[in-house]
């Protein structure tokens, strides 16, 4: 048993022997390889040297020297050229380090809010009536340029737009400006009138008058001064009865006004929004409730185009959606 194990080593030693003498030749070969590379490298490069030795050698000393000159000359015009493109270099360096500091000095805050009015293309070709020192030069440029309208009620007509890619651009974007020279720094969110957005639109009311306890001649007078004039509108037309445009309900928080008004919705099978009354109240403006009834008249608009004869509550989710997204000088048209 102990002579197969040793017969066994023996044969394992001598292909590992054998394994070990190959790897030896292939590396030989590489070498040798390698080594012929680069002597055929060696004798290219000799070559080039012997012959550029016989073209010097043909040379008389004065065509040697003239030769050398000629180098030397080549030699300086590329270290001044080298000079040259160094101070370029370092003087664009600067100008950009100026410029980014300018950037960064004029969008600091604040910014003048405005709105972008139109986007033009600027078309340098199409008035060239101006000749010499007389050219304006704002009207030479080629690109995108934009009208902008700021908060302090001025119209600015930008030939170089700003910081902003005039491709993201459109008609109606609110937009940060310099205070000085008016150009567009950044883009802002989309601006939405508080008053509009804190008109609540809820799902269709369910209470009933039951559900109130009491006030059996409030919901009386309810009753007749708004369920009836809109469930029987014509009786009231061929009677030659004005309903009256809408009720005023007053008392102390908590007595059942607005559980009062969702249960006449739900009689009368009509949208109830909930708007607090001082939202109504608009300062610079000669009248109030501008936004409810841009809200109501948006909402009729959005029924017709719909086809539909009645506003449904769907109408004035999209309606107070519209209202918002539009500036304040569109919703005052409504008025």
């Amino acid at each position: 048993m102990s002579s197969l194990e040793d017969l066994g080593d023996v044969n394992r030693r001598d292909q590992d022997d054998k394994k070990k003498d190959d790897g030896d030749k292939d590396k030989d070969r590489q070498a040798t390889v390698a080594d012929a590379n680069d002597d055929a490298d060696m004798e290219d490069a000799e070559h080039e040297e012997d012959v550029l030795d016989d073209e010097i050698l043909g040379l008389s000393t004065q065509d040697i020297q003239t030769r050398k000159r000629l180098l030397e000359n080549d030699s300086r015009i590329m270290r001044s050229e080298v000079q040259h493109l160094t101070h370029e270099k370092a003087t664009m360096g600067e100008k950009i380090k100026e410029n980014n500091d300018k950037i960064a000095n004029n969008r600091q805050l604040p910014y003048l809010v405005g709105n972008v009015v139109e986007l033009l293309d600027l078309d340098p070709t199409a008035e060239s009536s101006e000749e010499g020192a007389n050219i304006d030069l704002d009207a030479t440029r080629v690109g995108k340029s934009a009208v902008i309208k700021t908060s302090t009620r001025q119209t600015i007509f930008l030939p170089l737009i700003g910081l902003v890619d005039p491709a993201t651009l459109k008609p109606g974007d609110l937009i940060g400006v310099n205070k000085d020279s008016y150009l567009i720094l950044d883009t802002l969110p989309a601006e939405y009138d508080s008053r509009v957005k804190a008109m609540e639109v809820d799902e269709k009311p369910t209470e009933k008058y039951t559900d109130v306890g009491g006030l059996d001649k409030q919901i009386e007078e309810l009753v007749e001064a708004i369920v009836w004039p809109m469930k029987e509108a014509d009786r009231f037309k061929k009677i030659g009865i004005k309903a009256p445009k809408g009720a005023l309900m007053y008392g102390p928080p908590g007595t059942g006004k607005t559980l009062l008004a969702r249960a006449c919705a739900a009689q009368t099978d009509a949208t109830f929004l909930k708007l607090a009354g001082p939202q109504l109240v608009q300062i610079t403006d000669e009248f109030g409730g501008a936004m409810l009834k841009a809200v109501c008249v948006e909402a009729g608009m959005i029924a017709l185009r719909g086809g539909k004869e009645k506003i449904g509550h769907e109408h004035y989710v999209d309606a107070i959606a519209e209202v918002q997204a539009k500036k304040k000088d569109t919703v005052n048209f409504y008025a």
